[in-house]
């Protein structure tokens, strides 16, 4: 094959107007309203943000200097960046209503390549903010033993890196197994749950929020920046984990009841109600707490003890633990809809791509679940939650390229939404999300780097030959077949 063949190969565009019609024959059921993918959203973007990484930054690690009161800033800075991104998805959002996400996004607007590549990335990193939110729950369902008078012994509760102790996570493997079975019943119930369980996570930080303003001492926030503005900056890149659960969301757009209308709505108001909350659960947290006493894995549940309310810590610590179970739930929804659809379009074997009576697709969705589970088992928090962010900032500076060209090259495309300012927003969009992949550190981008390359050797030893799009593929052929009705 010569060079230019293979060039154009790899380049080539998915058409937009053949997505509608592949959309009716999915196998994926449309039972999706506006208020349950908002749900889901919102499931996706606020929990473990909250519950634990604001408390991690704030207090630091080994390797992180801890950031106080200035974790608002660190927030705001990701919440800026991902809200660019934000309008970036609710435009494509409202033209491909389409199972994807990000990877049929760049799939459509800047060729299968690099399709390919974001699809292969949020693979690993849908799985990888399952397993983070799994560690997460892990902490605050130990919290909640404590506060009972139980105490599970060190080595089920944690991993080697950690130094407690521990040599590996059982309740966090547990939960993501749990999780892996609600998903399995099928878009409808899964949706039913989000719904309710969102519902009861954002009565939960209210009262929080509520209850903690009384017991805020004013001298926590001095020093505001006790590290300087450098911590404060990388850990933007930390707590980018989240704000961008609309990211995952938008993966369901198939089984929306009416995506072209309802998805751009959900992705913007699901990043605004988190934003909200956000800002003032840190401006509490911070208040409550000392920074340097700050629990990193269970941040309120020690900030209400440590004020005296060990009841309202374990009921803080029972209901964090539901609440955060809404962010493993839309995430392994996003890998197994990516999943399906890269097998759907041929990059990966059909095997996948198989759905059963619930419109679910089981194969990847019991993979995703049990591969969750091992990394959540045998891997610390911070290294799992970088490397989930490092992956979503590429995704974020795809879809925000994508969507500059998308607009110059199909201005006719039919849009229900369009973001403003262009190009200025989506470009801003790359800047931040391109700044802080660069706050992240090395070992992180060591890791991205084999993982692309694995995906590499997969894409042009099986992905490009067996493509939809390759018109010398036994799936191009099929599907040919299929339309002349032979």
């Amino acid at each position: 094959m010569n060079q230019q063949t293979l060039t154009s190969s790899i380049l080539r565009k998915k058409p937009i107007d053949t997505i509608e019609e592949e959309n009716k024959h999915s196998g994926l059921f449309k039972s999706l309203g506006l208020w349950q993918l908002t749900a889901i959203g919102v499931g996706g973007i606020i929990g473990v943000g909250i519950f634990s990484l604001a408390g991690l930054v704030a207090h630091g690690n080994g390797s992180n200097p801890g950031v106080g009161p200035a974790v608002l800033i660190s927030f705001l800075v990701a919440g800026l960046a991902s809200a660019a991104a934000a309008l970036s998805y609710a435009e494509f959002a409202g033209m491909i209503p389409r199972a994807g996400s990000a990877y049929t996004y760049g799939y459509v607007a800047l060729g299968e390549i690099i399709g390919w590549f974001i699809g292969w990335d949020l693979l690993l990193e849908y799985i990888a903010i399952v397993a983070v939110v799994a560690i997460g729950i892990s902490g605050y369902f130990d919290a909640f033993l404590s506060g009972i008078g139980i105490h599970m012994p060190a080595w089920m509760t944690s991993t080697v890196d950690e130094g407690k102790g521990g040599l590996v996570n059982i309740p966090a493997i547990l939960v993501c197994l749990l999780v892996t079975w609600i998903l399995s019943r099928g878009t409808k119930t899964f949706g039913r749950f989000e719904l309710i369980a969102v519902g009861i996570k954002v009565l939960l930080i209210v009262f929080i929020i509520g209850l903690g303003i009384f017991y805020i001492n004013t001298e926590n926030y001095n020093p505001f920046m006790p590290s300087g503005f450098g911590p404060v900056l990388a850990g933007s890149a930390t707590v980018f984990f989240a704000v961008f659960g609309y990211d995952a969301m938008s993966t369901a757009a198939e089984e929306a009841k009416d995506g072209k209308k309802h998805m751009p709505k959900a992705i913007v108001l699901s990043l605004v109600i988190a934003m909200l909350l956000y800002v003032a659960a840190t401006l509490v947290l911070t208040g409550m707490q000392n920074y340097k006493d700050i629990n990193p894995t269970a941040g309120f549940a020690s900030a209400f003890t440590g004020v005296g309310l060990p009841v309202i810590a374990t009921i803080i610590s029972v209901f964090a633990v539901l609440s955060i179970l809404t962010v493993m739930l839309t995430f392994l929804l996003g890998v197994t809809r990516v999943w399906f659809t890269m097998s759907r379009d041929g990059l990966l074997p059909t095997w996948f791509a198989k759905t059963d009576r619930h419109g679910t697709p089981q194969r990847v969705t019991w993979i995703a679940g049990i591969t969750s589970a091992l990394l959540a088992g045998v891997f610390p928090i911070k290294a799992v939650a970088d490397l989930t962010n490092i992956g979503i900032l590429a995704a974020f500076v795809v879809v925000c390229v994508a969507v500059i060209v998308f607009r110059y090259t199909k201005p006719g495309a039919p849009r229900t939404f369009r973001l403003p300012l262009m190009p200025l927003v989506p470009a801003f969009g790359v800047l931040a999300s391109g700044f802080l992949m660069t706050q992240l550190p090395w070992d992180t981008w060591l890791r991205f780097g084999a993982w692309l390359a694995i995906g590499l050797a997969i894409y042009f030893g099986y992905g490009r030959r067996h493509s939809l799009m390759n018109p010398l593929s036994p799936r191009h052929q099929e599907h040919a077949r299929l339309d002349s009705g032979s």
